[in-house]
């Protein structure tokens, strides 16, 4: 016979909460038991008492609507836009650090991208709309990678240089909710490593060309999209950080960080 497994520490602990929560349960209806008992023994009204126990009862499901409907959403959702402004903050380091930098190497290698620079070379004076026709045009772009286009081997060295960078990022636990940077992220640190395990990337076979030219289209395409995504969060909430990332802006030829005199 098999002897049966003893209760797991977690186990254990929940089995005491639920006798816990039981407990005080029982001992909290066996109070109000008491209590109505004790109001009858000195007025001698059980009408009184089921007027104002239906009255209460009926209240209750107003109460239900009142804190875990509207308070409760109001405050999830103010969780929530913290969450997001600290990602956001994530995001921003990331560009800053990496994200910028990679854009510029990617375009290289797109034989469209004079095509997308013209498109999002003036996003200074967007409005929302174009934005998000922007967001679809991105998506839309027929992209051309071509790995002898560009230099391979600055991507190589480039990404090799923040990958502790990168690693540092997918171990925060806050990423995780972010989906669409997640898989940026993973699909930026999977091109690292195809890269990183090429001894030299200047004379590669056709089918390395390949695939690696379809895993810097995955991570273009990625990196192009929240770069957009970003750019509006920025424009929406500090004007001053979209300034120098206008200035800044990958697909402008003619971007500079120097302020120009008017």
């Amino acid at each position: 016979m098999t002897q049966e497994q003893p209760f797991s520490i977690t186990e254990r602990v929940h089995m005491k909460l639920v006798r816990w929560k039981l407990f005080w349960g029982a001992g909290l209806i066996a109070l109000s038991a008491f209590f109505y008992f004790i109001h009858y023994l000195i007025f001698r009204d059980l009408h009184h008492i089921f007027i104002y126990m239906v009255g209460d009862i009926a209240f209750v499901f107003i109460e239900v609507l009142l804190v875990t409907v509207i308070i409760h959403e109001l405050l999830n959702y103010r969780a929530e836009k913290t969450k997001l402004n600290k990602l956001n903050m994530i995001i921003g380091v990331f560009f800053s650090e990496i994200g910028t930098e990679l854009l510029r190497i990617f375009s290289e290698f797109d034989r469209n991208t004079e095509k997308m620079k013209g498109d999002f070379a003036s996003c200074k004076d967007w409005l929302d709309q174009q934005f998000s026709g922007a967001h679809k045009a991105c998506r839309g772009h027929e992209y051309e990678i071509d790995i002898r286009k560009g230099n391979l081997e600055l991507l190589r060295n480039f990404l090799l240089s923040k990958r502790y960078f990168m690693v540092d990022l997918l171990q925060n636990p806050g990423l995780l909710e972010h989906d669409t940077f997640s898989d940026l992220l993973w699909a930026v640190f999977h091109l690292a490593e195809e890269l990183s395990h090429r001894e030299n990337v200047k004379d590669l076979k056709d089918a390395d060309y390949k695939h690696i030219a379809s895993d810097i289209e995955r991570a273009y395409v990625l990196l192009t999209t929240e770069w957009l995504v970003y750019m509006k969060h920025l424009k929406d909430n500090y004007p001053y950080l979209f300034s120098l990332a206008i200035r800044t802006n990958p697909f402008d030829p003619d971007a500079t960080p120097e302020i120009k005199n008017v």
